[in-house]
C-alpha cells in the first residue's frame, strides 16, 4: 500500500482530533480578543490619519496575519498557538504616532516586524529580553493605558447612563462570568444605545475589506518615537506573558524563538496594509489552551486552528466592522477600550512596583510615560523608559555576593 502523502496524514489527524468543544473555545478566544480590543486598534487607525478605507486595510491584514500564524504555528508545533495584535501596541500609538506621517508611521511598523524577526528567529529572545527590567517595562506599559482607564470615569459626564450601567455590569460579571466579562459589558453598552437612539446603523454594510498599500518611509523621529516603544511594548507586554502561559500550561518542548520570528516575518509582509504588530496571546490563549477545549491537552491544537479561522472571516470584512465601530457613540468606544484594559493597567502596575529595588525607577517611568510630554518629536513613551534606565542606573545599589 502507498504511504499516505504527509499533507493528508495531517488532515486526517485534524479531522480525528476535531471536537465541538475545541471549535467553541476558538471562537469564544476570538470574541473575547475582538471586542476587548478592536476599539483600541480603530482608534490608533484614526490617531494615525488612516482613512476608513485604510481602517478597514488594517482590519484586513490583522485578521489575515492572526489567521496564517494561529492556523500555521498550531498544526506545525501540534501546540494552541494563538496570537493577536498587540493591544498595548495599538494603544501606544495613539499617542506615540501622533503628528507623523500615515506613511513613515507604516515605516516604523516595518522596522519594528524587522527586530522582531531578528531577535525570534536569531535565538536570542531570552537573553535580550532580560535585558529590560521587567518592573519598567510594566511600568511603560501602565503609564501608556494610563488615559485609557481614565476614560472610563470622565466619559461617565456626558453619558453617566450608559457608561455607569456598563462598569457595573462588567464588576458584576467579573465575580459571576470573568472569562465573558467584557463580551457582556458591550452587549449592555449595546443594548443602552439602541433603546437610547444612539445606534447608527444605517452606514452599515456587510462588504469585503480591500487591502491598501502604503509605501514606507522611513525616518528618525518615526524610528526612535514609535517602531523601538513598539517593539519594547510588544516583546515585553505580550510575548513575555504569551510565553508564560504556553509554558504554565505544559507545552515546556515547544521552541519559542520560531513562534516569535513568525510573528515578526508575517507582520513584515503584511505591515504596509496596515498589520502594525502580532505577537503571541496571552488571555485568550489561555481559552484555547485550557480542560474547557479539550481533556486531552495533545488536541487542543484544534482550538487555536479555528480561531485562526475566525480570525481569518473577520479579516475579510474588516470594512464592516470599521463601519460597526464608526456607529457606536463615542462613550460607548472609550468605556468598552478602558474596561477592557482595567486588569491590564492593575498588572502592570503590580510588577511594576514590585521589586522594592526598582520602584522609584519604575515609578519615573510609569508618570513620565503617562505625561504625554514629547521632545524632539519623540513621545513620552521613548522618554518614560529613558528616564527610568537613568533613574535605574542611578539609584541602583551594589550587594555583596
Amino acid at each position: 500500500m502507498m504511504a499516505l502523502r504527509p499533507h493528508r496524514l495531517s488532515t486526517m489527524r485534524l479531522l480525528r482530533d476535531l471536537s465541538l468543544s475545541a471549535v467553541i473555545a476558538g471562537f469564544v478566544a476570538v470574541l473575547v480578543g475582538f471586542t476587548s480590543s478592536a476599539a483600541i486598534v480603530f482608534s490608533a487607525a484614526q490617531a494615525s490619519g488612516a482613512s476608513d478605507a485604510e481602517i478597514a486595510s488594517w482590519m484586513w491584514a490583522l485578521g489575515l496575519g492572526m489567521g496564517a500564524t494561529c492556523i500555521g504555528l498550531s498544526l506545525r508545533y501540534r501546540v494552541p498557538v494563538v496570537t493577536a495584535w498587540s493591544t498595548p501596541g495599538a494603544a501606544m500609538l495613539i499617542t506615540g504616532a501622533a503628528g507623523l506621517p500615515l506613511a513613515e508611521i507604516v515605516g516604523a511598523f516595518v522596522v519594528s516586524a524587522v527586530l522582531t524577526t531578528a531577535l525570534g528567529f536569531s535565538g536570542w529572545l531570552e537573553r535580550a529580553l532580560s535585558r529590560l527590567p521587567t518592573s519598567l517595562a510594566s511600568g511603560m506599559l501602565a503609564g501608556v493605558l494610563l488615559r485609557f482607564g481614565l476614560n472610563v470615569f470622565t466619559s461617565m459626564q456626558a453619558q453617566f447612563a450608559l457608561v455607569f450601567a456598563m462598569f457595573l455590569g462588567w464588576l458584576l460579571a467579573r465575580r459571576w462570568s470573568p472569562r465573558y466579562a467584557v463580551v457582556i459589558t458591550l452587549a449592555i453598552g449595546v443594548a443602552i444605545a439602541a433603546v437610547q437612539g444612539q445606534l447608527h446603523l444605517g452606514d452599515v454594510r456587510v462588504t469585503l475589506a480591500q487591502p491598501i498599500w502604503i509605501t514606507p518611509k522611513f525616518s528618525l523621529a518615526a524610528v526612535i518615537g514609535v517602531a523601538i516603544p513598539l517593539f519594547v511594548v510588544t516583546m515585553a507586554s505580550q510575548n513575555i506573558p504569551g510565553i508564560a502561559i504556553l509554558r504554565a500550561h505544559g507545552y515546556q518542548e515547544t521552541p519559542v524563538s520560531p513562534l516569535i520570528g513568525w510573528t515578526g516575518l508575517v507582520t513584515l509582509v503584511l505591515a504596509p496594509f496596515g498589520a502594525f504588530a502580532l505577537n503571541l496571546a496571552a488571555i485568550t490563549a489561555a481559552i484555547c489552551m485550557g480542560s474547557d477545549a479539550h481533556e486531552d491537552s495533545r488536541r487542543r491544537y484544534v482550538a487555536a486552528v479555528a480561531a485562526g479561522v475566525f480570525y481569518l472571516l473577520t479579516g475579510l470584512f474588516g470594512a464592516t466592522v470599521a463601519a460597526l465601530f464608526a456607529a457606536f457613540p463615542k462613550e460607548l468606544v472609550l468605556a468598552i477600550a478602558g474596561i477592557a484594559l482595567l486588569t491590564t493597567i492593575g498588572n502592570g502596575l503590580a510588577a511594576a512596583v514590585h521589586d522594592p529595588q526598582e520602584r522609584e525607577p519604575a515609578l519615573i517611568t510609569f508618570l513620565v510615560t503617562a505625561s504625554g510630554v514629547s521632545a524632539f518629536q519623540i513621545g513620552s513613551v521613548f522618554w518614560g523608559m529613558v528616564a527610568g534606565l537613568l533613574a535605574l542606573a542611578i539609584t541602583r545599589r551594589r550587594h555583596p555576593a
